[in-house]
C-alpha cells in the first residue's frame, strides 16, 4: 500500500510524463500500478516488530542511564515502566485508528480527519520534522562513534559527513518489507552494544576499591531543568508511534498490530529498565549520555564499532518514512509514487538527499547528545506518543458520549494521558532551552559547525 488514500489508487495516471514513462508505452501504467501496490503491502506483524525495534530501540537506550543518575534508581524505574505502558496503551489507539480509516497512510493524514487541512499540514510539518531531527540525531552520534573509535582522529566535522553519507545510503530502499531484513542486524547489534557496556561497567565495579555512590533517590542538588531533561529523555526511548501509521500502511493483515505493540513495548520496557538499572549502579552518578562512553576506552570503543550499525540502520529507517511521506503527497495521483519507474527513483534519491543534508546541518547545529533528544521529546514526542493519540480516542474512536458508564475509565485514562502529553510539551521544551543556554554560557559545549571533537 502507498501513501495515497483509496480514491487516489483508482485515479489511474495516464500521463507519461506525470509518471515517467516514454512515449509509445500503452497500458503500462496499470501493470506499475499492480507492482507497486504488491511492493508495498507485504508486512506482517513480525517484520512490524522488527520494523519498530529498529525505529525504537537505538538512541533511546543509550540515554536512559544518565536519566537515572539524575532521577535515581526508584524514580528512574517507576518513570521507564510507567511512561512505557503509556505507549503502549497510546499506540493501540494509533493502531484503532487506522484500523477505522484505512486511508490513514501516515500520522498527517490522522490529523485531516480532526482538524481538516490545518490538522493535516501542522501534524504534517511536526511529522516530516521530528523524522528529520531523528536522523540529525543519528548523525551526530555517529560522528561521536567515528571520534571515539579513532580518539578523534580527524575534525569532527568529517565525521558527522561520513556519517551523513552512511545513512543517506541504507535510506535508499523505499520500501519497510526490505528494511526489515537489516532489522534482525540493527537489533544484535544494539544488543550487543549495551550487553558489552553492562559487562565492561560491571567488571570494572567488581575490580573498583570504592563504593559507587549510587542512590535509591533524586541527587542532592537536582533542580527541574536537570529532572525535565532527564524525563524527556525517557519520553524519548518511546517514540515508536511516530512511525506507526505509515508502518501499518505497508501490512497485509493490519489487524495484526496489536501483537507487534505489546511485544515491541514489553520489550522496550524490560531493555530499559535493566540498561538504565545496571549501568547506574555500575557507574554511579557520572554515567556518560551515550552510555557506551561509561565502558572504558578500550571497551567504549568495542562497544561503539558494534553499536556502528544500529546507529546507522535505525537512523535511516527515519529518514526513509519522512521521505515516502513527502515523496507520496508530491506524486499523490501518479505511478511515480511507487518509486518503480525512471523518473520515481531520481526524485527519490534527491528527496533523501535534501534531507540527509538537512538532517546534518541539525547534527552540527545542535552538538550535545542529552538535550537534541530532549529538544525532540518535548516538541514532537509529546504530541506523538501522548496526546495526539489522546485526542485521537476522544474524536474518533469513543462511542457516545465521555462520560456514559461504558466509557468514563477510558475518558479519565485518555485525559490523563493528554495531561501527560502537555505536561512534557511545556516543561520539556523550558528545559531543554535553558539547559542549552546554560552549557554555552558555561563553556561545556563545543561550538557549532567547528572541528573541536564531540
Amino acid at each position: 500500500m502507498s501513501t495515497v488514500t483509496p480514491e487516489s489508487h483508482s485515479e489511474k495516471s495516464t500521463n507519461k510524463k506525470d509518471v515517467g514513462l516514454p512515449d509509445g508505452f500503452v497500458g503500462d501504467v496499470e501493470t506499475l500500478e499492480a507492482q507497486g501496490n504488491a511492493h508495498f503491502n507485504r508486512l506482517g506483524w513480525k517484520r512490524l516488530t522488527v520494523v519498530l525495534l529498529v525505529e525504537a530501540i537505538a538512541l533511546g537506550a543509550l540515554s536512559i542511564p544518565s536519566a537515572f543518575a539524575t532521577l535515581g534508581m526508584v524514580a528512574g524505574v517507576i518513570t521507564t515502566v510507567g511512561l512505557g505502558l503509556v505507549a503502549i496503551y497510546t499506540s493501540y489507539v494509533v493502531g484503532q485508528v487506522k484500523l477505522k480509516f484505512p486511508e490513514v497512510a501516515h500520522y498527517a493524514d490522522a490529523g485531516r480527519l480532526i482538524w481538516g487541512r490545518f490538522g493535516y499540514e501542522l501534524i504534517g510539518a511536526m511529522f516530516a520534522l521530528e523524522l528529520t531531527f531523528l536522523v540529525g540525531s543519528h548523525c551526530l552520534t555517529g560522528a561521536i562513534a567515528f571520534g571515539n573509535l579513532t580518539e578523534n582522529g580527524t575534525c569532527s566535522l568529517v565525521f558527522g559527513v561520513v556519517s551523513a553519507i552512511i545513512l543517506l545510503l541504507l535510506a535508499i530502499p523505499p520500501s519497510f518489507a526490505d528494511v526489515a531484513i537489516l532489522g534482525y542486524i540493527d537489533f544484535v547489534s544494539i544488543m550487543a552494544a549495551i550487553g558489552i557496556t553492562v559487562i565492561a561497567t560491571g567488571i570494572t565495579f567488581g575490580k573498583s576499591t570504592h563504593v559507587v555512590d549510587w542512590s535509591a533517590w533524586p541527587k542532592d542538588d537536582i533542580t527541574f531543568v536537570d529532572a525535565f531533561i532527564a524525563i524527556t529523555n525517557i519520553v524519548f526511548a518511546y517514540s515508536f508511534a511516530v512511525c506507526q501509521f505509515s508502518f501499518m500502511d505497508e501490512m497485509h493483515t493490519p489487524k495484526d498490530y496489536v501483537k507487534s505493540i505489546w511485544s515491541l513495548g514489553l520489550i522496550e520496557i524490560f531493555i530499559y529498565t535493566l540498561t538504565g538499572s545496571l549501568i547506574y549502579a555500575f557507574v554511579g552518578p557520572d554515567v556518560d549520555s551515550p552510555a557506551l562512553l561509561s565502558a572504558g576506552p578500550l571497551m567504549a570503543k568495542i562497544a561503539f564499532g558494534v553499536a556502528l550499525p544500529v546507529i546507522f540502520i535505525s537512523g535511516s529507517i527515519n529518514g526513509t518514512v519522512v521521505a515516502r511521506y513527502i515523496h507520496g503527497r508530491i506524486y499523490k495521483n501518479s505511478v511515480v509514487r511507487f518509486i518503480n519507474t525512471k523518473k520515481g527513483w531520481t526524485t527519490w534519491l534527491l528527496l533523501i538527499s535534501v534531507i540527509t543534508i538537512v538532517a546534518w546541518i541539525i547534527a552540527e547545529a545542535i552538538p550535545f547528545f542529552g538535550d537534541l533528544l530532549g529538544i525532540m521529546s518535548a516538541l514532537f514526542i509529546s504530541g506523538f506518543t501522548f496526546y495526539f493519540p489522546a485526542i485521537f480516542w476522544f474524536q474518533l474512536i469513543k462511542e457516545g458520549k465521555w462520560y456514559e458508564k461504558k466509557n468514563l475509565f477510558l475518558s479519565v485514562v485518555n485525559a490523563l494521558v493528554f495531561c501527560i502529553g502537555m505536561i512534557v510539551l511545556v516543561a520539556g521544551t523550558y528545559s531543554t532551552v535553558v539547559d542549552i543556554k546554560r552549557q554555552y554560557n558555561d563553556g561545556t559545549v563545543r561550538g557549532a559547525f567547528t572541528c573541536a571533537p564531540l
